[in-house]
């Protein structure tokens, strides 16, 4: 089986769920997919290239803890999986975690650790600290202990002292960091990602997420420039928290849906084991699924 553990989805706007994201509205006019882009038209892509399973992360279109049509995709389709966004700063930010993963199949939660709080999910900016502050809301996090939410962290490699900080502050909770944690190809995974070895240790249950790597490679497919970061992540974490993931269809401005499961084949320190762990196996038990 594959498990595609990052995906996006959305509906057509309406008058209760707006389209608000102006920069992300304009984002998705690039895509190569139909500005709608909906659980049935990522359940086709799927079928397409042999996909079984899809995690569906919130995509903010919309007003951005809006995950109405995330929790929707989890409740309604038996292939796909959600995993919502909160401001854990709200009152109620508890309350809302806890009535989300009381629906079948939401899995956690996502924080946008890389945008300013003021801005979410519009823009990217590294030296934005709010994690730290968020790390101070223990309500929240003993909602997410009490219903065993992931939590998916996107975060840039300059920010890594603030993941490290929040995994040993709630090291009993699950992590998933997206994205190789923004690492590019110019420089070493072992200059970029090297704060992070500490979360290697088997006291705490982190997996690194090798996905978007059309957009962190500067190289066409198969995106050779990021193979060796994937190998010091096997090397250091161990197959079984490395974890892969599309972003389609924020990758299909460059790249087709088949292109970011594909490259996978041509990174040559990867066996067959390995690829199997990496596209099911690391991410179901991870999540408990």
């Amino acid at each position: 089986m594959v498990l595609d553990t990052h995906t996006h989805a959305w509906t057509r706007p309406s008058r209760a769920h707006p389209w608000v994201n102006g920069p992300l509205v304009e984002t998705v006019e690039t895509f190569s997919t139909e500005t709608v882009y909906d659980a049935e038209a990522l359940q086709q892509d799927m079928d397409a290239i042999g996909v079984d399973k899809a995690v569906v992360v919130g995509y903010p279109i919309c007003e951005w803890t809006d995950n109405a049509y995330t929790i929707e995709c989890a409740a309604e389709y038996e292939d796909l999986y959600g995993i919502v966004m909160l401001d854990q700063f709200a009152d109620d930010a508890a309350a809302q975690l806890r009535e989300a993963m009381a629906t079948d199949d939401v899995l956690g939660f996502r924080l946008g650790a890389i945008c300013p709080y003021d801005r979410m999910w519009e823009t990217f900016d590294p030296d934005v600290s709010w994690l730290e502050d968020a790390i101070d809301e223990p309500d929240f996090w003993e909602a997410a202990h009490d219903t065993d939410a992931l939590v998916q962290l996107l975060a840039h490699v300059d920010q890594l002292e603030q993941v490290v900080d929040l995994v040993e502050t709630y090291p009993d909770l699950s992590y998933a960091l997206d994205h190789f944690c923004h690492a590019g190809p110019d420089v070493t995974p072992e200059e970029a990602l090297a704060p992070l070895e500490p979360l290697a240790s088997d006291e705490y249950d982190v997996a690194i997420k090798i996905s978007e790597v059309v957009h962190r490679s500067e190289e066409d497919f198969p995106y050779t420039d990021m193979h060796d970061h994937v190998t010091w992540l096997l090397e250091t974490f161990g197959r079984e928290r490395v974890v892969w993931g599309s972003d389609f269809p924020n990758v299909s401005d460059e790249a087709a849906y088949e292109e970011s499961l594909a490259w996978l084949e041509h990174v040559d320190t990867l066996s067959t084991k390995d690829r199997n762990w990496l596209t099911e196996r690391s991410f179901a038990e991870l999540a408990g699924l």
